[in-house]
């Protein structure tokens, strides 16, 4: 059995704060051992019930090099560093049998969210067949495209709301209750990796009743993005367009694996400051 765990980071247990997930900011040390904490009492949790079960840790958080090495569980295999093929998931493939989001939180815009926002703040939202989606949607559908189901979830209320409105079959744990972007109520650390740890058991007990997210192609996609100039360098990407109001973009996948890489490339792309 192989299982990948992808891990964020401003859904964790106790981060509430940019501060605690920019490299550049002076809490972000905290926030990395938060992150590898939460991320060990998941591997736990599915050798709990799956004792011979291959686990990969997708480091899936800005630069993908936050989670601490030395400090993960040695049974778990480390997918670390970007760029690499599907981003957040990467190590999914079609013989992955379940994935495991750690940490995520909500798509952008959506309120009280905790460090709500979709890939990136250039990004103010993707509809994928009319349907706002944000990193939990799009992930789960990468998954779900290739057969794959996303079994749990941890993060705030609002962003366990989200995938349950997806796949309400899958486990979710609160491990806080937003108030704000940058405001909520948190459990302490270790009730929280208790939590983690019985519902990634749970979660992996359950898998053959969660059915993988799946939309056929083809798919109509729009992306809002921040900046008139993003809009202008996307469209240089062929099959890319302009629609009416400025900020947004749209193209047609053939099916959802096209969707999700071209909106990679996308956020890539916003993130070039005109010269």
């Amino acid at each position: 059995m192989k299982v990948l765990i992808s891990v964020d980071m401003e859904g964790i247990s106790g981060i509430v704060h940019p501060t605690e997930t920019n490299p550049d900011r002076y809490d972000y040390e905290r926030g990395r051992a938060l992150m590898t904490a939460d991320a060990n009492a998941v591997i736990t949790g599915v050798l709990d019930a799956e004792p011979a079960a291959v686990v990969l840790v997708a480091d899936a958080h800005g630069p993908f090099r936050n989670l601490l090495p030395e400090e993960l569980d040695r049974r778990a295999h480390l997918v670390r560093g970007k760029p690499r093929p599907l981003g957040m998931l990467g190590g999914l493939d079609e013989h992955t049998d379940a994935v495991l989001l750690v940490g995520y939180h909500a798509r952008a815009g959506r309120g009280p969210a905790v460090l709500a926002h979709t890939m990136s703040d250039n990004v103010l939202d993707v509809r994928v067949a009319g349907r706002s989606m944000g990193e939990i949607g799009l992930n789960a559908a990468m998954a779900g495209h290739l057969g794959v189901p996303v079994v749990l979830l941890s993060g705030d209320d609002i962003a366990c709301a989200e995938l349950s409105d997806l796949v309400p079959s899958a486990v979710t744990v609160a491990v806080k209750q937003a108030l704000g972007q940058a405001a909520a109520v948190v459990l302490h650390p270790e009730e929280a990796r208790e939590r983690l740890r019985r519902a990634a058991a749970e979660a992996m007990t359950r898998r053959a009743g969660v059915s993988p997210l799946t939309l056929a192609g083809p798919l109509d996609v729009e992306v809002d993005l921040y900046g008139t100039y993003m809009v202008e360098l996307a469209t240089l990407v062929p099959g890319v367009s302009r629609a009416e109001g400025g900020r947004t973009v749209t193209f047609t996948a053939t099916d959802f694996a096209e969707a999700y890489r071209l909106v990679l490339l996308l956020v890539q792309l916003a993130a070039i400051k005109p010269g």
